[in-house]
C-alpha cells in the first residue's frame, strides 16, 4: 500500500541518473498498533527564511509538507496501522522528529511505502524527500544516494522454532539447513556469500519468511535483529531468536545525492535528539517496547 506521492524538483549538482536497487533488510510481519511518543513542546516552528535560499529545507518548510519513505511491514519500525492507515515505529519517530524541525507537523507528511527494491529510485526520481526505513548505510549505496546518520546499528541474527530443535546457534549452524530471507537484501547476500553450505530460501517479504519457519518449509529466518525481534513479539509460542548477531547494519536517513546541506542539517537534528531525549523517547514509544533501549550511534559526517 502506498500513500500519495508528492514529486518535487530537486536542483543537485551531480546527482545520479542511475536507477540501481541496491537492498538492504526488508521485511514484513502482520498488522498491530504501535503508541507514539509525546511531541516534543518545542520553540517556535522554524520557517523558510530560517533556512538558506535555494536550500531543500528552505524548499520544504515554505511548501508545508514532505513526503517520506519508509517500510509499512515491520514491527516496532515501520509498520502500517490499519485503523489509522499511517505507518507507526521507530523509523516514523525519527522521520517525524527531522519534518518537525522543517517546521512541517505530521498533517503535512505523505507516507510512501518504500520496500528494499525501490528506495533508491523513489530517492532519485524525486518520488521522496528522504527515506526512513531500517536502512543500511554502504559504500555501493553511496555512489548513488547520499545518507544521514546512522541514528541505529542493528545486526543480522536468526530466528528459529521456539526451543531451537536444530541447536542453530550462528551462521555456521546454518550448513545443511534451509534458511530463509528476502530477495535483494544484505542479509541474504551475506548468506550467499560468506555461508554457501546454507539453503537459501527467498521471498518478497518475511512474513512469508516466518510462516514457512511455522509449517516447517525452512529452518530458520535470518535478517537485522531487530526485525526479528518483531516478529518473535508477534508470536513468540512458534519463534525465538538466537541472539548471537554477526554484522553491523547502521541505519542511516536515504537522501538525493549531492544535496550536502540537507545531509548536514539531518545529522545536526539526529545528534540534537540523542541529546535532548527524543531519540530515546521515540525509542521507548516503539522498538523498546520489545527490545532494550541501546546508546544512540555517532553520526558519520563524511
Amino acid at each position: 500500500m502506498t500513500a500519495r506521492p508528492r514529486t518535487r524538483a530537486l536542483a543537485l549538482a551531480g546527482a545520479a541518473a542511475l536507477t540501481m536497487a541496491l537492498t538492504a533488510c526488508a521485511s514484513e510481519a502482520g498488522n498491530g498498533d504501535t503508541a507514539a511518543p509525546a511531541e516534543d513542546p518545542g520553540a517556535e516552528a522554524p520557517a523558510a527564511g530560517d533556512f538558506p535560499e535555494g536550500s531543500t529545507m528552505a524548499e520544504l518548510a515554505e511548501a508545508g509538507e514532505v513526503t517520506i519513505g519508509t517500510k509499512f511491514d515491520q514491527p516496532g519500525f515501520g509498520l502500517l496501522n490499519p485503523s489509522t492507515n499511517t505507518p507507526e515505529g521507530f523509523d516514523v519517530e525519527i522521520a517525524k522528529i527531522i519534518a518537525a524541525e522543517l517546521g512541517i507537523d505530521e498533517d503535512g507528511i505523505t507516507w510512501t511505502e518504500t520496500v528494499s527494491a525501490n528506495r533508491e529510485p523513489f530517492i532519485q526520481e524525486g518520488r521522496v524527500d528522504y527515506v526512513v526505513a531500517t536502512y543500511t548505510i554502504n559504500d555501493e549505496r553511496k555512489e548513488i544516494i547520499d545518507f544521514a546518520g546512522p541514528y541505529y546499528i542493528a545486526g543480522q541474527d536468526i530466528m528459529v522454532a521456539a526451543g531451537n530443535p536444530l541447536g542453530i546457534e550462528g551462521p555456521e549452524d546454518l550448513a545443511g539447513t534451509t534458511t530463509c530471507s528476502v530477495e535483494g537484501s544484505t542479509p541474504a547476500e551475506n548468506i550467499r556469500t560468506n555461508y554457501p553450505d546454507a539453503e537459501l530460501t527467498l521471498f518478497d517479504v518475511y512474513s512469508k519468511c516466518a510462516e514457512a519457519l511455522k509449517n516447517g518449509q525452512v529452518d530458520s529466518v535470518t535478517t537485522d535483529n531487530v526485525i526479528l525481534l518483531g516478529l518473535v513479539a508477534q508470536d513468540p509460542e512458534a519463534f525465538e531468536l538466537v541472539e548471537n548477531p554477526f554484522t553491523e547494519e547502521p541505519y542511516g536517513i536515504g537522501l538525493a545525492k549531492g544535496d550536502d546541506d540537507f545531509r548536514t542539517f539531518i545529522n545536526d537534528v539526529l545528534e540534537a535528539s540523542f541529546e535532548d531525549g527524543r531519540w530515546a523517547e521515540a525509542w521507548d514509544a516503539t522498538a523498546g517496547q520489545f527490545a532494550e533501549t541501546p546508546e544512540p550511534p555517532q553520526v558519520d559526517r563524511y
